[in-house]
């Protein structure tokens, strides 16, 4: 079982920006992202990937305030991978996010490499492979303490299952719902892969719908563009807030003492929605 994961609320809106690109940094700190993602994988050239390393370094030591910094890695068995591995140690971020994952003895790896950061540092993982949905439980059941988050690569998974890519996503449903309930059952959180045309917005704002429904905790993004609606799409509803701070007045009230369940305008409730109002509010 993973550590406990922080009092603060999961992020809704993870923003990835190329390591390489120093404007794109210097604008991330100015976005309303919840968390950024500095990249050194799909995003960097291989001649730009040791002016990338260097660049990540540096930004997260200057910092992003308000925001959740993670570093995502070239794949642990690829020529930078030591190179970066040991730089995000160095860094010392929030999380190191580990792209296609697929096996314990890809966590194995990953948590020798991470052996020389810092404990609070996290790891998130790449879940964008056929093995690695097929190994889900061993992937999350005995690995790394640092485990914290799961991501649903969309575009390499669709690419290795060779499905095609519909606009309800319906040939990846079964890997989604696999993600998510991997994350649950481990006590992670669960981000929803990308959208890649920045510019459909109708279509982006639906995806987010059906990405809140499978039960994501947030969406990883490409543009700046797609951050109000992601941020606005994951957070709870005025009536979900109405809701939730109705069933923990109704539990908190002297009659309610040790009971399972009570009724609240005409409905039953227990305390599993209690424990859900919570996890509501938490995310306002």
């Amino acid at each position: 079982m993973s550590l406990p994961l922080a009092d603060r609320a999961a992020p809704r809106s993870v923003l990835y920006v190329p390591a390489s690109n120093p404007r794109a940094i210097a604008k991330a700190r100015e976005l309303s992202a919840d968390a950024v993602f500095l990249d050194l994988e799909d995003a960097v050239a291989p001649e730009m990937k040791e002016r990338a390393r260097a660049a990540a370094l540096e930004a997260v030591g200057v910092g992003f305030p308000g925001k959740l910094v993670a570093i995502r890695c070239n794949h642990h068995r690829s020529e930078w991978a030591e190179a970066d591995w040991a730089m995000a140690a160095e860094a010392a971020p929030d999380a190191i996010l580990a792209p296609k994952i697929g096996s314990a003895d890809d966590m194995a790896a990953c948590a020798r490499l991470l052996a020389q950061a810092p404990k609070d540092t996290r790891l998130w993982v790449m879940i964008e492979t056929a093995e690695a949905i097929l190994n889900l439980r061993e992937i999350t059941a005995g690995s790394s303490k640092r485990l914290q988050a799961l991501i649903a690569g969309t575009n390499d998974l669709a690419q290795e299952l060779r499905c095609r890519r519909t606009a309800d996503r319906a040939p990846l449903a079964p890997a989604l719902a696999l993600t998510v309930a991997a994350a649950r059952a481990y006590g992670l959180w669960a981000f929803d892969g990308v959208f890649n045309d920045f510019s459909d917005e109708q279509g982006f704002q639906a995806e987010c719908r059906q990405g809140l429904d499978f039960g994501f905790d947030g969406k990883t993004l490409i543009h700046p563009a797609q951050i109000e609606a992601c941020n606005r799409i994951f957070a709870p509803s005025e009536e979900q807030r109405a809701w939730a701070k109705a069933v923990i007045d109704a539990f908190g009230k002297p009659e309610a003492a040790g009971k399972g369940a009570i009724s609240l305008n005409g409905q039953m409730i227990e305390r599993l929605h209690l424990e859900e109002a919570r996890r509501l509010l938490a995310r306002s």
